[in-house]
Formats: structure tokens, sequence, C-alpha cells
């Protein structure tokens, strides 16, 4: 379906009760990630989208492109949703706007969420489709990136330095939208932002970190080691509730010699990269992520192509 684009201050009115409603401390979990699943297919798919049910890694993924089928060059993207929410069908629109702009195949992934699978269940399971992309798909490691939003971004930073630290495998790039890199932080500069409040937030942490610890780098990416990574694209909203933690991520990547692609959008709110079927700026975002990845893979001239 083609998509439509309507005034920024029009759609931001209209998700700000929604996600008030549906990001509710109080309310159930499975009563969340219904909500969600329910308002999905608002976001529409661009014109040639072609997504296949799959697994990877054992759990239930989507491969999904626009265009050619073919891809040489994949990106591996973990879903938002403070580790305790989200899915294939929430994130499916904009993955499929991704793997428009990159000229890639996006594989969405159903990692394990808390409460009922705690850190770190989905590190464990975003290691794992990783390494089976490059060992069954025919990717090699530089010709796969990793991306994610919010708690996804957190994962995929998490899960490039296992990747490199354990594997010895080294992702293409990072794509991380509003990436939530210090799930532990109490730290912010006001209590709500439009998609975001602060008792969710701090609820779902608790949920997803269980009896861990709240500076193991693997839950908290900001605080470990951010040397030797791939290079990384940052967007985030200055009108975030993550924005603190995410301008010091920006700092210290920087620091450690990666290759960074910071942008900040005044206007956005947290991951409005998801309205890009209806919003003009969103889309934008997106193809700016799009033209980074593009840039970041190796040349595929002399490339194969993968599955």
């Amino acid at each position: 379906m083609r998509s439509i684009q309507l005034p920024l201050p029009l759609v931001a009115a209209s998700l700000k009760p929604f996600y008030r409603l549906a990001l509710n401390a109080s309310l159930p979990y499975r009563v969340q990630r219904a909500l969600l699943d329910l308002a999905a297919p608002i976001q529409w798919l661009p014109d040639g989208t072609v997504t296949h049910r799959t697994t990877l890694a054992g759990r239930p993924a989507e491969r999904i492109t626009v265009g050619a089928t073919d891809r040489p060059t994949a990106v591996l993207y973990l879903h938002g949703g403070a580790y305790t929410i989200g899915s294939l069908a929430t994130h499916r629109s904009l993955a499929a706007h991704l793997a428009r702009e990159s000229a890639s195949v996006v594989y969405t992934l159903d990692y394990r969420l808390a409460p009922e699978h705690p850190y770190p269940a989905g590190l464990e399971d975003a290691v794992a489709a990783f390494r089976e992309l490059v060992a069954d798909h025919g990717f090699s490691a530089d010709r796969v990136a990793l991306a994610g939003d919010s708690a996804g971004g957190g994962l995929g930073l998490a899960t490039a330095r296992r990747l490199v630290d354990a594997e010895q495998l080294h992702p293409a790039a990072l794509a991380l939208i509003s990436p939530w890199v210090d799930p532990g932080s109490k730290e912010a500069p006001f209590d709500r932002d439009l998609v975001v409040n602060s008792r969710w937030a701090h609820t779902c942490a608790a949920a997803y970190l269980g009896g861990g610890d709240p500076a193991d780098p693997g839950f908290a990416p900001l605080l470990g080691d951010l040397s030797g990574l791939p290079p990384a694209a940052v967007h985030v909203g200055t009108g975030e509730l993550l924005y603190p933690q995410i301008v010091e991520l920006a700092a210290k990547l920087e620091t450690a010699g990666n290759g960074l692609h910071y942008v900040e959008y005044p206007n956005l709110w947290h991951v409005a990269h998801l309205q890009a079927s209806v919003l003009g700026e969103a889309a934008d975002a997106v193809a700016d992520l799009g033209a980074f990845l593009r840039a970041s893979f190796p040349s595929t001239a002399d490339g194969h192509l993968a599955s």
C-alpha cells in the first residue's frame, strides 16, 4: 500500500493518548502487547514488500524485502518495547521501510521477552540469530548490520559487543534509533515524553534485569567498553526521556574511535521512525539510516546473493 503523508502535529496528537494507554505499568504485559499488535496494521508496508515467515536460532523471525528478493546484504533488526513488549507485527512496517532504503534483506527477530525470560535471554537470542545468518544463510559478517530501536537499540549494541569479543564476528554497522543503553539509570530530564513514561520504563527495566547486576554491560552497554565496535548511526529526538544517555553514548562512541553518524531531531518523538508510512519526517529519518547502511557495506560488485 502506498504511504500517505500527514501533518506532524496531527500524527503526534493521535499517538499521545494511545501510548499513554498502552505503555501503562498498571496493565499486565499481555494486555500491553495485545494493544500494540492491534495498532500495528495502521503502519503500512511499502509497495513491493515481500514478507516471509521463518526462524532464526529457533525463534520466530521474518525475512523482509522490498523489490528484489535476493540481496547480498542483510540487517538483523531488533524491535523495541522495553524488553517486555513489541513483536514482529509492531515493527514490520519500519523494517520494510528500512529494507527499501538500505537495499538489503531485513530479518526481524522475535527474541524472548521479560518478565517470562529476563536478561540475558534476549541477548543470547540476538547473538545466536546473527551467528546463524553467517553460518547458514550465506552472508559474511561484514555484510550483516545490526539495527534496533529503544530497547532493541540497546540490545543491538550489546549484541555487537558480544559478537566481537566472544565470537570474533564483526558486523558491518550499527543503526540505533533512540537506543536504551542504560536501563538501570533513574536519571531523566522529566517524567514522560510523548511515548515513554518513567514509571513504566523503570518497571520494565526491573522485569528485564531479574536478579542480575544493573552494571553488567550486557544489560547496560553504555557502562561497558565501546572500543572496537562497528561504525554506528545514532538517531534521537531532543525531547526524549532518553536524550541524556544517548548524548553520552554518542560522546563515548566518538571517544572510542568508532565511526559515528549522529543525528538529533528537534521535532520527532521517541522512535518516530515507526510512523514512516504516514509521516514524511519519519520517512526521511529512515532514509538517512538506509543511506548510512548502504555506505557501510562492502562493495557488492563481486559479492554473491544470499538468502
